[in-house]
């Protein structure tokens, strides 16, 4: 049999097929448009993705017996608001994950509800990319398409709607919505109640190795599919990824450089951290995690050297980069303001240290770095807690640079695993979709039998040593910035 993964992400859907032994047979990728119609908002229309997905199922396909296609599973940009009504339309667009409409509402979760009360229900503090705050917005913004409301779904579970008519979601991706009672792993009534979320319009909760249903008949003829294909619930983005890393056991650690930047630090317990400022979310493994997330990771470099270099080769752009820690020039990372650890969706973007001998390696160099010191925030934090992170496995498509591999495993002071089959939340959701059908009996069995490391980059303790004092520099850079720019 093959399993087909679904990476539902802010850019673009990328469907991937893998045969039952993990091999990676065909990779396909559609593109969709962003739509940000204000400073700070972000949204998308959920039947772009549908339309994606659609037209690149037959390319996926092509060459293949669809009969031999046992299940499709997802891993999806978590957070986003999608709200159906009785007639299971779109109400509105989609608002995404980094979008930074609700610091009003998510300011009144955290200040008058109170974090200790919002840690109580849900596990995690409020912040402005999660989905409670997106409908205290929508209730007092829009009150017409709140009560219009009758379903709400994640972004991938749109998917899963229209392949299966069942509104549906997984523990993971549930996480980041502030709904979720993460520790029990149930839907917290009392966060629906503050919302004004009756209880009726949440989704099914499933592992998300759960088969949800199977394609309806319509939905199997759009995707060139028999209608037995089996729909799996699948995770949210970065719990896909870690399965896709084999970031699955208690203590593991992956890194995404992907559009947004993670460190992913796999628990078999649910842990509540005193400062909240990680996050504590369900694992895909049925176990749990803990998060600390940027808004900007590759963003930032697709910012820098795509769009104002208008670059034609990224890799050129980090010849001539100056021995690691003694860049003079810094980056605060804080493009679409950020989460872990400010939890702040004004912050903005700086250079500082600039002079006239400034080079433009030394601006590029200092975005890798900026972006490095956010995650190394995060990896602070859960040092903090008492957590031993002696390595991590790197994906997204930032991994991919061997400068940038270097710079994470420098700035973090710890090896960094390339994984010889890097394929995101796509390989992730492929692997639980073949646990799902019984070729292999949890995540971690898939893991072990799939997920090679192809090579490791070992911490230049010299570099590490230097980057320590920049680092020191770089924290100061938030609070400075912030205070330029308060009003």
């Amino acid at each position: 049999m093959e399993y087909i993964g679904i990476d539902l992400g802010t850019s673009s859907v990328k469907l991937l097929r893998m045969a039952a032994d993990g091999t990676v047979v065909r990779t396909v990728s559609r593109s969709y448009p962003l739509s940000m119609p204000r400073t700070g908002w972000a949204e998308q229309d959920p039947e772009d993705w549908w339309r994606a997905t659609v037209d690149g199922m037959a390319e996926l396909l092509a060459g293949a017996d669809p009969a031999q296609i046992g299940a499709v599973s997802f891993g999806g940009q978590m957070h986003g608001l999608v709200a159906l009504d009785r007639d299971g339309r779109v109400v509105r667009p989609a608002i995404l994950w980094n979008d930074g409409r609700t610091g009003r509402e998510t300011a009144w979760l955290n200040g008058t509800v109170g974090r200790e009360k919002l840690a109580a229900y849900t596990g995690n503090i409020a912040f402005a990319g999660f989905t409670a705050p997106k409908l205290l917005w929508l209730r007092a913004n829009e009150p017409e398409h709140f009560g219009r409301i009758a379903r709400i779904l994640l972004p991938k579970d749109y998917l899963t709607y229209r392949m299966t008519g069942i509104c549906a979601t997984d523990c993971s991706d549930a996480s980041g919505t502030l709904l979720l009672d993460v520790a029990h792993r149930r839907w917290s009534p009392e966060m629906a109640d503050l919302c004004g979320v009756d209880t009726a319009w949440l989704p099914e909760l499933h592992e998300s190795a759960d088969v949800v249903g199977t394609l309806l008949p319509e939905a199997a003829a759009a995707l060139g599919l028999p209608e037995t294909v089996r729909v799996v619930a699948g995770a949210g983005d970065n719990a896909a990824a870690a399965v896709g890393t084999g970031t699955v056991r208690d203590g593991a650690c992956n890194v995404s450089l992907g559009t947004s930047g993670t460190v992913f630090i796999a628990s078999d317990a649910f842990r509540l951290p005193d400062n909240h400022a990680l996050h504590s979310f369900a694992h895909a493994t049925g176990r749990w995690h803990l998060m600390g997330c940027i808004l900007s990771a590759a963003a930032c470099n697709q910012w820098w050297a795509g769009d104002i270099l208008r670059a034609a080769d990224f890799a050129a752009e980090q010849a001539g980069f100056v021995p690691g820690g003694t860049n003079p020039v810094l980056f605060a990372p804080y493009l679409m303001g950020e989460r872990t650890p400010h939890n702040d969706p004004d912050a903005r973007g700086a250079f500082v240290g600039l002079s006239l001998d400034t080079t433009r390696a030394q601006l590029t160099q200092a975005v890798l770095e900026g972006v490095t010191f956010a995650l190394r925030d995060s990896v602070e934090l859960a040092r903090g807690l008492g957590l031993t992170v002696p390595r991590t496995r790197i994906c997204g498509g930032g991994a991919k640079s061997p400068a940038w591999r270097q710079i994470t495993a420098d700035i973090l002071r710890m090896p960094v695993e390339s994984i010889a089959v890097e394929e995101g939340p796509g390989l992730g959701a492929a692997m639980l979709a073949a646990v799902a059908c019984g070729e292999y009996a949890d995540a971690a069995e898939a893991a072990d039998a799939i997920v090679r490391v192809s090579s490791v980059t070992e911490p230049d303790m010299a570099a590490a040593d230097r980057y320590d004092a920049a680092y020191a520099r770089f924290r100061r850079l938030y609070p400075a910035v912030r205070s330029v720019l308060a009003d």
